[in-house]
């Protein structure tokens, strides 16, 4: 059981009176202070509240905090905030504000190993080591894909109610990836969907990366003749982009602890653009309306001009035992 959760039963706090009582340092674990309101606790665990204690020092950073001990955190990428600077040394990045809340609440010089990446367009969970033992087992983790990573995607047109995608992705000049030609090396990728929602045009889907190739979710949607809603690099050149940017939302991420093997795991809520370009779609389907832009760029022509820009992809069903 979460130690919240625990906290809030206990001593009749509500959930979010529990979780600040256990931030603000005010909750005893087996007589040892935890302040990470996911920890877990076994029922017979004894758990102490002292309501008068002094709160530690709370940071005012501008991050929002999934999960934290002693060896990692996981903190939700906001879209449009690179994840490590570039080559520009960009100062505002989501390393740097992590640096920044470890610094300021802990002292001393903070550690934050990069662990993996979002594309600066993508919200979501981004996990990063606080110390080099971790990072090195976290960074193993991903290289052997023992990582549970679940996306949610509106993409165009009618996504088939489950499959995955297996194509091979290369390398373009720049930044973008398109899938292999036929006789064209690439490197493996696999992403398997299911559709959640049917919406006007578009669909809400969950995507769960098998392999995790830079832009995988993207080309490999795109490629099928659905491309995310939004995305200004592989969605179509002249469709009149109706979301504020790519609709890709990195949901939930799970993984052994690197000390103690047992299963961390965290949600990223859906943030506010995300979930009001939901919305959007799903008034349309309620009153049975479409907009001009809708009524002028077909699905259907979308998805030809999506497929006429990746010959050779693969499209296979989804795999057993997953």
């Amino acid at each position: 059981m979460r130690l919240d959760l625990a906290v809030a039963r206990t001593f009749g706090l509500s959930r979010r009176a529990a979780r600040d009582a256990v931030r603000a340092g005010r909750v005893d674990v087996s007589g040892r202070t935890v302040d990470e309101p996911g920890t877990d606790v076994e029922p017979e665990t004894k758990v102490e509240l002292h309501a008068s204690r002094p709160a530690r020092r709370r940071v005012r950073a501008r991050l929002s905090v999934l999960h934290e001990d002693g060896d990692v955190i996981i903190v939700d990428k906001p879209a449009g905030l690179l994840t490590v600077p570039t080559e520009a040394r960009e100062k505002d990045t989501l390393w740097s504000r992590v640096l920044f809340y470890l610094q300021h609440r802990y002292g001393g010089r903070p550690y934050a190993g990069i662990v993996h990446r979002l594309d600066k367009d993508t919200s979501g969970a981004v996990v990063f080591a606080r110390n080099r033992a971790a990072l090195h087992f976290l960074q193993e983790r991903f290289r052997e894909h023992a990582i549970d990573r679940e996306y949610v995607v509106i993409a165009a047109g009618a996504v088939p109610d489950q499959g995955s995608y297996d194509a091979d992705l290369v390398r373009e000049p720049g930044l973008r990836r398109s899938v292999a030609r036929p006789g064209q090396e690439g490197r493996r990728a696999v992403t398997h969907y299911r559709t959640l929602e049917k919406l006007p045009d578009a669909s809400l889907v969950a995507a769960r990366l098998e392999t995790g190739r830079t832009h995988q979710i993207r080309v490999h949607f795109s490629a099928a003749g659905h491309p995310v809603l939004g995305d200004r690099v592989y969605g179509p050149r002249d469709a009149e982009h109706e979301a504020p940017r790519q609709m890709l939302h990195a949901r939930t991420l799970g993984f052994a602890h690197p000390v103690t093997g047992r299963r961390v795991a965290a949600e990223s809520p859906l943030p506010e653009d995300f979930a009001a370009t939901l919305e959007t779609l799903r008034s349309r389907s309620r009153s049975g309306t479409r907009s001009s832009s809708e009524k002028t760029k077909r699905p259907d022509a979308v998805k030809r001009r999506a497929a006429e820009r990746s010959e050779g992809y693969r499209r296979k069903g989804p795999k057993r035992g997953r």
